[in-house]
Formats: structure tokens, C-alpha cells, sequence
């Protein structure tokens, strides 16, 4: 039988589930062109309604920050917004320069920070410059957060209905639920990073061509389509380094898991797709190395490169996985006051209904193929997940995980394990896509005998007790609790007018840096928005980053501290001043040394007396200028 004539006999009988593959769908240009079908059921209609649907959605999310872009701030992001503003704001202004560079003095002087091992985003700050050199990085992160969502959904929208599914209807709830799951909406507070993930569905849909796809005649079977789709997956790999790097290994991870569930399940089909999937791959690497090599080989071995990322956050607790999230509609109305450490870092809040509903698609459809593999992946992702040991409800249950066969492999002991969810929400996606697909494509069937409904004494025909109505139903109780409320905002405190009025400048020389007091870090980085208030006209002592500590050059988050800056930290997080001497003063005034500080500034001291007697104690009483005390240190040696 012919590959035409088997497709034709399995459309023919859409009731026997396939082995090896989902239900094929229709060709996707022929329904377009006859004029008799009803608008909505036109596919490139249908492709609009669907990416304009999320493309809304999305801003729902994020309209009172699009409202406010002068001076809202986002309230679950943390020093985020701050951070990734400034990365957006540095590089264009190194641009307009005529400076691009992967190293920058402006945060951490002199020593500096290594831009792409920090989440700078070279591969979206450079194309936006121009609007971010027009409008501000506040409009370019909106644009940025807000087509996230909807640009990885979209892309996983285009993988299921090419690949997956014949209903376009289908394809957009498996889309949706990779664009908008909880730990998406988690990472979309203000980690443009994570959510800007619209590259990884078209890797994978290069992957799916190398391995036969699922039209095996337009597939990259021959060297010449095996070395070409290679080349362009090389490309896609090379720009997503570019934006986001966990990101890639978090899907290398998923696509890692579900290569071996495939190796069990369908071992020939392994090895059939081996020789294209090895030849385009090769070509990949080539290109890949080509395009980013030498950035990453900065990354890793240039000035501020570090060899691993020591981190607080631990995997999922196993009871996370059946809350509901803070940010939804059901985490609000059951436990609005549900204590969250990190809003950004809710990786594994989909609740029991969802779960549930999971645990019957996949009995459901066992039987095929991808949904095989895609419930395997989302076990397999969800483990590992766990970390080691695993903790349920904060108490250590003293088993010990999967991850611990990972966590001490290169780059992943800098990976925090419980992002590996991110790489479950395209199989979920798949199983949600498929069931809906069977649920719209195939017979009604009842799914209770009608037999057993007379011997019970009801009525034989039940018209709602069908598996499309009840599946959707059952759909519907599953998410709605989980959808997102939209993003709050709130007043971004004021730039003091020291740094907005320029008089800054008259105690910054070139080439001399800034300390404002408390040092900025990962928990207050408000100096950095400061800095791009001025137009980076000063360096920054220390800041919000990733760099090297100790002789080993293990990763943290921010500056190494010397003791002057613990000293100033300390008393602006406990209030007290510490035991303050003549080897204090010495060292703190070798420190500003180091640090080439022109200026030490305290904003609002009537609200930190700690640190302000500190100061005094350290370098004598300071200046009044503006709204802030300014201790001139340019005649002290």
C-alpha cells in the first residue's frame, strides 16, 4: 500500500487510534480555498483568531503596566525590572556608541561584569535598540514581557497543528497551555529570559523534520534537506544562546528525556531517523559554533567568568505540583494570602484538577504514540524537578531524586532544578492537543453503555454524555482555576533629584565611579535605574549581577564584598551600627581606593540612620545636596 492510500484508509476510519503517530489532519490549503466553508472554519482565519486570542491575552496581563510605563513598576519582580531595564538601556546606549561589547565597567567598577554570563539578552536588547534609544527600556521590556507569552505560544501552536493534530482547535489548547501554564505566568513577572521562548518550538520543529516528521516525503531524509534543515536549526540554536541560555538547556534536558522514553518505546523508529538526525545535527553544531562561539567561549573563559552558580532555590516541593498558584483566579479566591518566597519561581503550582485531568488523557490515549512519549517526558521532567532529596511540604522525606545524577555534571550545577518544569509544558501542551483533537475529530460516543443506562432506569439516550462534551467540560473545570490574574503595578519610587537634576557632575571626574549607600545588590538595585536615569554618566560600585567569588570563582549574585561594603550592607539590614575603629576607617578608605569612588551617596537619610551613622563614624559628617547626603571624597588620598 501506498503512503498516499495509507492516508487516505486512516482518514477513512479516524476510529482506530494510530500506533505510531496522531491522527493525520487535512491538508491545510485546500479547505482555504473553497468558498463554501464557514469563515471560522477557514485555516488561515482560524490561524488569526487564535494569534490575535493570545496575543490579547497577554496584554490583559500586563495592561496596568502599559498604562504606567513612566513610572510603574511591576510588584512581583523584584530587583528584576530593575536589572533588566538596565540591560536593555546599557546596550543601547553602548550602540549609539559605537561600543558593542560583551563586558561592561558601568556596574561592579573596575572590575566590571561579563555581560553573556549574566542574562543580558544581546539577542533581543540589540535589534529593540532603537526603541529602547527612542521610548525607554521600561517600553521595551513591556514589549518584550508582554509578546513572551504569546510568542512561544504561537510557536507551539504552529509545532501541533503541522505536526500533531488536525484540529487547528486543538493544536491552540496545546499552545496555550505551553505559553501560559503557571510556571510560564510565574517567570513572566520579569524574566523576559524564560518567557521569551518562541525559538525553542521551532528547534523543535526542526528536530521533528530530521527525524521524518510526520510526512515522511517532506521530510529531511536526503543529505542535501538533512544538512539544510541542519543549518538552519544551527541559526535558531545560535539566536536563542543569544536570549536566553537556561532556557535551551532546560529544553536539551526535555528533548534528552524523551529521546530515551522513544529509545523504550519505539526503538526502530530511533534508528530509522538516526542517520538524518546525526547529519543534521553535525551541520547544526558547525553553524551554531560559527555564529556563537566566540561569545561563548568569553562567557566561560573572559574577565568575570565564573565556573558555577551557587543558588538558595532547591526542586518542587512534591505538594506544589497540586496548589493552586498565588497568580490565578483560583490561587486568589482559595488562599489569597498564600506565602510565596519567590512570585517568580512558582514552578510547579498546575492544582489537582489539572493533574487529574492529565492522569485520564494519558490513560486515554496510551495507546498512541506521541502521547506516549509526551506522558513519559512529563514524568521523567517532573522528578527531576524534585531535586535531592525530594521535600514534601518543607520536611525532607529523605529520598533522594533523580537530579542528584545531574546536579554535579557542567552546567547543570548551575541550573536550577526546578525550572525543569518549563521543559513539561510542551508535552502537557501534547497531551491536552491530542485528547482535544480526538475529542473534535472523531464519532460522539457515549461512555456509558446505554444498556446499563436502561437497566438503571434512565433515559437510554443521553446527547450531552458524549467524549467531546464531557472532555471539554472536564477542560474547563481543569483551567479555569489556574488562569492569570493580571499583573499589579505600583508607583516607582522617585529618582532622587541628585542624579535627574545632573548635579551628580559636579562631583564625578571620567573614568571615576559612584558608591550609593546601601551598595546595590540582588535585594535593592534601585541605583541602577538611577544610572539610566543619568544616561550612564558614572560607573557603580558593586550591583545586581552574576560574577566570580573566592579563589574558586564560584558564581553568586552580586559584587564579592569587601568589608567596607558588608559593613554599610549590615547596618542598613539590622539598623545598628557596628564596632567602627581606626582600622575600620583605613580599610574603608583602601576599599574607596579600589573602587575609584569620586562620591559616596546616601538617598533619603532620614530613613537610614544605621547606615548614615555609619558613614559619619567611617569618613566624617557629609554634605546636604538636593534630597541626599554626599560625602565628596575627590581631595582625600
Amino acid at each position: 500500500m501506498s503512503p498516499d492510500s495509507l492516508a487516505a484508509a486512516r482518514a477513512s476510519a479516524p476510529s482506530a487510534p494510530d500506533e505510531d503517530h496522531a491522527p493525520q489532519r487535512a491538508d491545510p490549503v485546500a479547505p482555504s480555498a473553497d468558498p463554501q466553508l464557514p469563515l471560522l472554519a477557514r485555516p488561515r482565519v482560524l490561524d488569526t483568531v487564535i494569534v490575535l486570542a493570545y496575543l490579547l491575552a497577554a496584554f490583559g496581563l500586563y495592561r496596568d503596566l502599559w498604562l504606567h510605563l513612566g513610572d510603574g513598576y511591576l510588584v512581583d519582580s523584584g530587583q528584576d525590572q530593575n536589572l533588566f531595564e538596565w540591560f536593555l538601556a546599557m546596550q543601547a546606549h553602548e550602540l549609539a556608541a559605537g561600543n558593542p561589547a560583551l563586558f561592561s565597567t558601568l556596574q561592579n567598577y573596575p572590575a566590571g561584569i561579563n555581560l553573556m554570563a549574566n542574562t543580558s539578552m544581546p539577542g533581543l536588547a540589540v535589534p529593540l535598540a532603537p526603541l529602547t534609544l527612542l521610548a525607554g527600556p521600561t517600553t521595551t521590556l513591556a514589549l518584550v514581557l508582554t509578546a513572551g507569552l504569546p510568542g512561544t505560544a504561537i510557536g507551539w501552536y504552529w509545532v501541533f497543528s503541522r505536526y500533531l493534530t488536525r484540529s487547528r482547535w486543538a493544536a491552540a489548547i496545546g499552545g496555550g497551555c505551553a505559553g501560559f501554564a503557571p510556571p510560564m505566568v510565574s517567570h513572566a513577572h520579569a524574566h523576559p529570559n524564560f518567557t521569551s521562548a518562541f525559538l525553542l518550538p521551532l528547534i523543535v520543529a526542526c528536530l521533528i523534520r530530521l527525524a521524518g516528521g510526520r510526512h515522511p516525503a517532506r521530510s529531511a531524509r536526503g543529505t542535501w534537506r538533512a544538512l539544510r534543515t541542519g543549518a538552519l536549526l544551527g541559526a535558531l540554536v545560535a539566536w536563542q544562546v543569544l536570549i536566553g541560555e537556561e532556557p535551551l538547556l532546560i529544553l536539551a534536558t526535555g528533548i534528552a528525556v524523551c529521546g530515551l522514553a522513544w529509545a523504550v518505546v519505539r526503538p526502530r523508529m530511533l534508528l530509522a531517523a538516526a542517520r538524518p538526525l546525526l547529519t543534521g545535527l553535525g551541520a547544526a553544531v558547525g553553524v551554531s559554533v560559527l555564529l556563537v562561539g566566540y561569545p561563548l567561549w568569553f562567557q566561560f573563559t573572559g574577565p568575570g567568568s565564573y565556573h558555577s552558580l551557587a543558588h538558595a532555590l532547591d526542586g518542587n516541593d512534591l505538594a506544589a505540583f497540586g496548589t493552586l498558584p498565588r497568580q490565578s483566579i483560583g490561587g486568589q479566591l482559595l488562599h489569597p494570602a498564600q506565602p510565596v518566597g519567590n512570585p517568580t519561581e512558582q514552578n510547579a503550582f498546575f492544582g489537582w484538577p489539572l493533574l487529574t485531568l492529565l492522569l485520564v488523557a494519558g490513560i486515554w490515549l496510551w495507546r498512541e504514540v506521541p502521547a506516549r512519549l509526551a506522558a513519559i517526558t512529563t514524568v521523567g521532567l517532573v522528578a527531576l524537578s524534585l531535586g535531592s532529596p525530594v521535600y514534601l511540604r518543607g520536611a525532607d522525606t529523605g529520598i533522594l531524586g533523580p537530579w542528584w545524577v545531574l546536579d554535579r555534571l557542567p552546567l547543570f550545577d548551575s541550573l536550577i532544578e526546578s525550572r525543569l518544569t518549563l521543559a513539561s509544558l510542551p508535552a502537557i501542551g501534547v497531551l491536552l492537543a491530542l485528547a482535544s483533537d480526538r475529542a473534535l475529530t472523531w464519532q460522539p460516543r457515549q461512555l456509558v453503555p446505554p444498556v446499563l443506562l436502561g437497566w438503571l432506569g434512565w433515559p437510554v439516550r443521553l446527547g450531552w454524555l458524549t467524549s467531546r462534551r464531557v472532555w471539554f467540560a472536564a477542560l474547563a473545570l481543569a483551567v479555569a482555576p489556574i488562569l492569570p490574574m493580571r499583573f499589579a503595578t505600583e508607583p516607582r519610587a522617585a529618582t532622587p533629584a541628585f542624579f535627574s537634576s545632573g548635579d551628580w557632575r559636579d562631583y564625578v571626574r571620567p573614568g571615576r565611579s559612584v558608591l550609593t549607600v546601601p551598595p546595590p545588590d540582588p535585594s535593592g538595585a534601585d541605583a541602577l535605574h538611577w544610572q539610566v536615569v543619568t544616561g550612564f554618566g558614572f560607573p557603580l560600585v558593586e550591583g545586581y549581577f552574576v560574577g566570580p567569588a573566592g579563589a574558586n570563582r564560584t558564581g553568586i549574585y552580586g559584587a564579592d564584598r569587601p568589608a567596607t561594603s558588608l559593613l554599610l550592607a549590615s547596618a542598613a539590614i539590622s539598623g545598628t551600627v557596628p564596632p567602627i575603629g581606626p582600622a575600620e576607617r583605613a580599610r574603608a578608605l583602601d576599599d574607596l581606593r579600589h573602587w575609584r569612588a569620586d562620591v559616596v551617596v546616601l538617598p533619603n537619610p532620614t530613613d537610614q540612620p544605621a547606615p548614615h551613622a555609619a558613614l559619619v563614624a567611617l569618613l566624617g559628617p557629609g554634605q546636604r545636596r538636593d534630597d541626599v547626603l554626599v560625602w565628596d571624597l575627590r581631595g582625600r588620598r
